[in-house]
């Protein structure tokens, strides 16, 4: 994995009314006919990845949307949408900048298949392994497109199918909405293609942020990728067994060192990971790690003990003392060494005393959050709020969990993984020992339990995971009941976790799926009417679930 480093040219990035329908055809537009430009490969490759880890992990699609709902993080000032009362404008931002990254991934495939551009395309990396890396990255955002809206306009390098109607304006001004079952079918059918179609000995492809062009390490991820799919389908549709089966065949992930993740720049402001770039260039300190997770870290929640990962995943917050001029380190002893997160910077002096670890109760109404002293609360630890943080798309330690769930719970995989996350967030080996050492036996809660806490800061795979099993079983649950850091002005020292239900809807737990942007039915009625059939009787709801959500 290399750090982002992008030279802005002249990226082949489309906007909002490529996706949402619009009759007028882009490609027309700002065009010199006596000065073709073709866009190098690998600029399109560097910042289209970039762009599409900063659409899904910023401080709003995800700070606001997935990173609370499934409870690694609470917010401190808008703390309707961690109810579930979403902005329409994230729900609409999502939808467009996921097409709009797609759109430069197509670019490339069709720069190393055009006859006219294909030598030259060449010269940044192997025509086949250029189209093969596309091909997985567009899976892997129409997975995320299909996971959270469910029929959706869809595009197959593949396939022809006459559903398949996205990312061509030019023929389909106004694209149909594929069905779920098409999709992500095909889906797996691109990732294995992809994977036999790459040449593992030609490991140069300029612009690679994720692997840095070795062909063998995305071919793991490929197959990765499609086992994550692949069960999260076994129920849905036929073909998602081979498709587990062949892709562990044909190699998954072995070690960290195969994660797919893009480590941002620490050199350059304008190149600084999405949720540092949110608290010390836009001032937002909105958010606060949640009491769910700090109690699971613990081990009051979920059964495991205490986790060595609350101190890598949480930042300690120092208790005054009763002079108020000190505040007390491991032993209680006074010291003034403690720096305050500042623009620029968020330093601390480290603890392992626990209650210096405080989580910010979760689904709290504007007036009581403003009584609980949320500055008292744990921020997410430096190793998050990081410049050169790395955004995950997939790691090692999910691939183990993954493994233990197909073959019955098994427990080594099980530990394996609990190990890799360890491992990645740079615990001890002798605090990992001795974790591992000590964890309950393999079933489903605990595997389950513990892929939750591995996949933290990974938020959409945790919302699908959610919906799929039901598990973690330990988050706060609408008319759940809670404690309060601080009682309220009338006393109260408990609250009721109740959710904002959409006129329409009337929500009793998480959301199955985000509704479409309201835009989309203005511009293509009859594409949106088609996904609205397509997902049944169920209509365009939050409420309506997924093929594959049987929990």
């Amino acid at each position: 994995m290399k750090a982002i480093n992008i030279t802005k040219t002249a990226i082949l990035s489309i906007g909002l009314m490529t996706f949402i329908g619009c009759q007028e055809s882009l490609d027309e537009i700002n065009v010199n006919p006596n000065q073709p430009e073709q866009v190098p490969t690998s600029g399109l490759m560097n910042s289209a990845t970039k762009e599409l880890m900063d659409a899904t992990r910023n401080d709003f699609e995800s700070g606001r949307m997935t990173l609370p709902w499934v409870q690694y993080s609470a917010q401190v000032a808008y703390t309707e949408e961690d109810r579930f009362q979403f902005r329409e404008t994230s729900s609409a931002a999502i939808y467009n900048n996921l097409y709009r990254v797609a759109v430069d991934y197509q670019s490339i495939i069709k720069l190393n298949t055009d006859p006219t551009t294909r030598t030259q395309a060449s010269a940044y990396g192997n025509n086949n392994n250029q189209i093969a890396v596309s091909r997985i990255m567009l899976s892997y955002i129409f997975s995320i497109l299909a996971d959270t809206f469910g029929s959706v306009p869809y595009y197959s390098y593949g396939n022809s199918d006459s559903d398949f109607q996205a990312l061509n304006l030019t023929v389909y001004p106004q694209p149909k909405y594929a069905s779920q079952d098409k999709i992500y079918s095909d889906i797996l059918k691109e990732l294995k293609e992809a994977s036999n179609q790459l040449v593992l000995s030609d490991n140069k492809f300029d612009g690679d942020p994720i692997y840095s062009g070795n062909m063998s390490k995305w071919k793991k991820f490929s197959n990765s990728l499609r086992l994550r799919i692949a069960n999260r389908l076994k129920s849905a549709i036929p073909e998602a067994q081979s498709h587990i089966t062949d892709a562990i065949n044909s190699g998954v992930m072995t070690s960290n060192d195969d994660n797919a993740v893009l480590v941002y720049d620490s050199s350059n402001p304008q190149l600084a990971s999405p949720m540092y770039t949110a608290m010390f260039v836009n001032s937002r300190t909105d958010f606060k790690i949640t009491d769910t997770m700090v109690k699971a870290l613990k081990g009051e929640k979920g059964g495991f003990g205490l986790d060595p990962r609350l101190y890598k995943y949480a930042a300690p917050v120092f208790k005054v003392d009763a002079d108020d001029n000190y505040i007390l380190d491991d032993s209680g002893n006074r010291q003034q060494n403690f720096v305050t997160p500042s623009l620029g910077s968020f330093t601390y002096t480290s603890s392992k005393r626990l209650d210096n670890y405080i989580g910010l109760p979760y689904g709290l109404t504007r007036q009581m959050v403003a009584v609980q002293n949320a500055s008292g609360a744990s921020n997410w630890s430096n190793n998050v709020i990081k410049p050169d943080f790395g955004e995950v798309l997939m790691e090692y330690a999910e691939v183990e969990f993954l493994l233990s769930e197909v073959n019955g719970w098994d427990d080594n995989h099980y530990k394996n993984g609990v190990r890799a996350s360890m491992e990645r967030w740079g615990v001890s080996t002798a605090d990992i020992n001795s974790f591992v050492n000590a964890l309950p036996v393999a079933n489903q809660a605990n595997v389950l339990n513990q892929k939750y806490l591995a996949l933290f800061m990974q938020p959409q795979e945790a919302y699908a995971e959610y919906r799929r099993t039901g598990y973690p079983d330990f988050l706060l649950k609408p008319g759940e009941t809670n404690n309060l850091l601080i009682p309220t002005t009338a006393g109260a020292t408990t609250y009721v976790f109740t959710p904002i239900s959409p006129a329409g809807s009337t929500l009793t737990e998480m959301p199955a799926r985000i509704t479409y942007p309201v835009t989309l039915l203005q511009y293509n009625p009859n594409g949106y009417n088609s996904g609205v059939s397509n997902l049944g009787t169920g209509g365009d709801k939050l409420t309506t679930k997924l093929i594959w959500d049987k929990n």
